[in-house]
């Protein structure tokens, strides 16, 4: 009899060649996208030619999008942006984006159709996870696996766990997809899914728009996990339909499939949560977090740059002005997602506010530019991580919340809800 099967383990065996596999079987899987940005890309191009091929394996599956730096904040940074530039030119890629066409590169891709349900993407940046969301299987690895792939088309993986997760009930007024994952990591900490797949359901997820499965699925790799994935809907097919640029395939979880754990939730009970330094799973709800001042806050990054998080932000700073002690930086997450928002009023409404609002990048999420914090400074982000130095100096201060939570904070100048204003 035929094992019954997990979506992430369906995904891995099909990729594999496989009738079925368990959790720790070691396979060999083709890819469907390989991804890398201006980071990680000069050094999977490094490995790649180190291989001695010449061609990769598909010009069609391997994306680069130089988004970290860029555009160019340095030097340096022009130098390794110019790396995969003259590497897509040199194989003829069709998924490069240069500046004008880029975007933060997990949010570029699902809007441009790159990756599609059932797919098995790997990127040399752990938050490919994002990809999930559509019920595809997509991970993170290292730039030498990546350059690997580049030239042979597959890789290898260790069959995860699965750990299912279903929120269930009605979402509270200001709470969204990024209070609940904020709130899942705080339970189970930043290593309780270690290596393994967490699989998020539940009739709130079930009614969930694609922007906060993304933001969900997003912050897998913040409570350790291989990968994160939602199983695949109407929802996901309204978002792929006439989208994608490859077939794609439904998978789903067989009943009777075996889970290493089961964890269920009232989302009538989560209030917006707020991550504090200097580790993801620090959360504590908006109620109880006390009078804390901030120097900054940033909306943005591939956790929260979207659409739906540019409309809260706006919605809230709608004929208010920023508080005169915060700096808000807006950053939409691709000229798409941009030029909506301009067209939708959201970019006039922040300006006037008082907040500024950059060109598509990753920028001040890992203290590369547009936001550093000097010490002893604080900001709340939309961001993922909040690591020490993360930000900036290894004396400042991030805090993790939502857009709504955000805004209402970079108002009132202090970490607070829009109840409060």
């Amino acid at each position: 009899m035929t094992r019954k099967m997990t979506i992430t383990e369906k995904i891995l065996a099909s990729h594999a060649g496989l009738k079925s596999v368990k959790p720790n079987d070691l396979i060999t899987a083709k890819i469907d996208i390989a991804l890398a940005n201006d980071i990680t890309g000069p050094i999977a191009i490094k490995e790649f030619k180190n291989t001695g091929a010449t061609k990769v394996f598909d010009k069609n599956r391997i994306t680069l999008v130089p988004d970290h730096f860029v555009p160019n904040k340095d030097i340096k940074s022009a130098e390794q942006a110019k790396i995969l530039r003259d590497f897509a030119r040199e194989q003829d890629l069709k998924n490069y984006f240069e500046v004008g066409q880029m975007g933060i590169e997990h949010t570029l891709l699902p809007e441009k159709g790159v990756v599609g349900p059932g797919d098995l993407v790997i990127g040399a940046d752990s938050h490919t996870c994002t990809y999930g969301a559509l019920g595809a299987f997509s991970t993170g690895v290292g730039s030498t696996d990546l350059g690997c792939a580049m030239a042979s088309g597959e890789t290898w993986f260790s069959v995860p766990e699965t750990i299912k997760v279903e929120f269930n009930g009605k979402l509270n007024k200001w709470v969204s997809a990024k209070d609940l994952i904020l709130f899942l990591i705080g339970q189970i900490g930043v290593d309780g899914a270690l290596y393994k797949a967490l699989e998020i359901g539940g009739n709130t997820i079930n009614n969930m728009s694609m922007d906060g499965r993304f933001t969900i699925c997003n912050m897998a790799i913040e409570a350790g996990a291989k990968n994160g994935i939602i199983i695949p809907d109407k929802i996901t097919e309204k978002f792929v339909k006439n989208r994608c640029q490859r077939p794609y395939k439904f998978y789903t979880s067989d009943k009777g499939a075996e889970y290493a754990q089961i964890l269920k939730y009232d989302t009538s009970k989560i209030e917006p949560q707020v991550a504090f330094p200097h580790l993801p799973e620090n959360t504590k709800p908006i109620s109880e977090v006390g009078d804390i001042q901030i120097d900054q806050a940033v909306i943005g990054s591939c956790t929260n740059g979207r659409i739906s998080d540019l409309e809260i932000t706006a919605k809230i700073l709608k004929n208010k002005h920023i508080n005169k002690n915060v700096r808000l930086i807006v950053i939409p997450g691709t000229q798409a997602i941009y030029l909506e928002a301009m067209k939708k009023g959201y970019i006039e409404t922040i300006i006037k506010a008082g907040g500024i609002v950059s060109t598509p990048t990753c920028g001040p999420c890992l203290g590369g530019y547009m936001g550093i914090l000097a010490k002893g400074e604080r900001a709340i982000s939309t961001t993922n991580r909040n690591f020490v130095g993360r930000m900036g100096h290894t004396e400042s201060e991030v805090y993790l919340a939502s857009p709504a939570i955000a805004a209402a904070s970079a108002i009132l100048g202090k970490i607070s809800s829009p109840e409060q204003i």
